[in-house]
């Protein structure tokens, strides 16, 4: 199985970005994990013509599950990740399955990653089975528990999806 995790961060090493990363080694352990922290790429994103780029979008839509991650910005995802989707073409994503995830400080976001991103994951023809998924980050939180906390959960999603379509439980 490989998994893509697309980190729409500005800031490289991020919790959002170690929150998306820990869910897919525990959604899928033993899988072939790819994180693409998108502020390491930069000086091609805008940039229509990006054989890097064109390498990395090739490869999310390659994958059996992408989990988009971003932290949440004036209720929304990040410009990083919405300019990283703007390369796809419509049903870019089809056949892959989709994972939005966003973080905030607090709960008064928590429908941000249903209402906005996995909207345009559907758009761009990716499966997304389940809803968004909102952490709540804090300076001093521990993302390992945060993560762990949620995946008998997803886990229990996943495998119940499996059941009935095939899919990563």
């Amino acid at each position: 199985m490989k998994i893509s995790v697309v980190v729409g961060n500005p800031q490289a090493g991020s919790r959002t970005g170690r929150i998306a990363q820990r869910l897919a080694e525990g959604l899928a352990p033993g899988a072939e994990i790819e994180v693409i922290e998108l502020s390491q790429h930069l000086d091609g994103l805008f940039s229509w013509k990006s054989e890097a780029l064109d390498a990395l979008t090739a490869g999310v839509a390659g994958a059996d599950l992408a989990i988009f991650a971003s932290p949440t910005y004036k209720a929304y995802f990040t410009g990083l990740l919405k300019a990283f989707l703007d390369r796809y073409q419509m049903d870019g994503l089809s056949g892959v399955t989709a994972l939005a995830v966003m973080t905030g400080g607090d709960r008064a976001h928590s429908l941000a990653p249903s209402l906005t991103l996995v909207p345009l994951l559907i758009e761009l023809g990716a499966m997304v089975p389940l809803r968004g998924q909102f952490f709540v980050v804090g300076k001093e939180t521990d993302v390992d528990s945060l993560v762990d906390d949620r995946l008998p959960a997803l886990r229990d999603q996943f495998a119940k999806l499996g059941q009935v379509c095939g899919g990563i439980g």
